[in-house]
């Protein structure tokens, strides 16, 4: 989502392109038997393509129709949504018993030594490393952290170190002036929302492959995961960088948020108003400089009527 909105999109259709990458990485999950690095490669790369080209489909309908990115992404959310529960009800992919497909196999997971800390050495060694058990055996920590760092860090170098980054940030800024310089913009949309979409699949990915159960089930509403992707963006002021830190800022509330309740009696609720507070003075930083200029440019127009009106008196 940040690097969409570096690019001047606003990529409101992550939820979407993250079901879509969560469906793909279960179904080529689920018949995989490969070795691990090979199995967890091609999970990836798979959620990665499709939900690029999911979100290709919207900067493609931009670059040529002019349909903004933000109409056509809600609706290819909705789209996502309703397209996951009929492969989760297909015969070939449900799960018997249960509301969603096969799990992925143990060959494509993620986690951290997700088998040595359940057997009595693993528990023993974490009994006598409290960290290790706060931060290891309560959770899936799984591999998405690093993959975090290293996306961040290649996405930083591209919009910053790069000619197609420059390329991207050009159209982004102001469209006009990157057609006038030779830019071929209608491909740079296209390729943006193309990459935005990636990591939404590279997110999905990491999430079946990394989080228990390792499927998905059928949904009743959008699990917000995308949207909250706005939220961070947002946060980070569409800093790839910054995007980590923002990440586990959210991240802590919503985790800390769950058990808010049943340690201190407040409300859940409170992290969302938290969080809200947060967006708000966030986006407010954007619109005060665009105010303070609007205003500023409206006392000097005046000022210059005034001039022109005395100077013909």
């Amino acid at each position: 989502v940040a690097f969409a909105i570096k690019t001047g999109l606003f990529n409101i259709g992550a939820e979407g392109q993250y079901i879509i990458g969560c469906v793909v990485a279960t179904m080529v999950g689920s018949m995989l038997d490969f070795p691990k690095p090979v199995a967890i490669l091609m999970v990836l790369l798979s959620a990665m393509l499709v939900s690029a080209l999911y979100a290709g489909f919207v900067g493609l309908l931009k670059a040529r129709l002019g349909i903004h990115e933000v109409i056509t992404s809600i609706m290819l959310n909705w789209i996502a949504l309703y397209l996951s529960n009929w492969i989760c009800g297909l015969q070939f992919f449900h799960k018997p018993g249960t509301i969603g497909m096969y799990p992925v196999n143990d060959c494509t997971y993620t986690m951290i030594l997700p088998f040595w800390k359940r057997t009595e050495e693993g528990r023993a060694f974490m009994t006598r490393h409290p960290f290790l058990q706060e931060t290891l055996g309560r959770t899936d920590v799984h591999a998405g952290i690093i993959v975090a760092i290293i996306a961040a860090l290649v996405i930083s170098h591209l919009l910053n170190r790069t000619r197609k980054g420059f390329e991207l940030r050009a159209v982004g800024q102001n469209i006009d002036a990157a057609r006038f310089v030779g830019i071929d913009v209608n491909k740079s949309i296209v390729h943006a929302m193309m990459i935005s979409g990636a990591l939404c699949g590279l997110g999905a990915g990491l999430y079946i492959t990394g989080q228990s159960p390792h499927t998905v089930s059928t949904l009743s509403a959008f699990e917000n995961v995308g949207f909250n992707g706005l939220s961070v963006a947002f946060i980070a002021f569409s800093s790839p960088i910054g995007c980590l830190f923002a990440g586990l800022l959210f991240g802590g509330l919503l985790y800390g948020g769950a058990g808010l309740q049943s340690k201190v009696g407040a409300p859940t609720e409170i992290i969302n108003i938290i969080i809200g507070i947060i967006v708000f003075f966030c986006a407010l930083s954007y619109l005060i400089p665009q105010f303070v200029e609007r205003l500023d440019s409206s006392r000097r127009s005046k000022k210059e009527r005034k001039k022109m009106k005395g100077g013909e008196k």
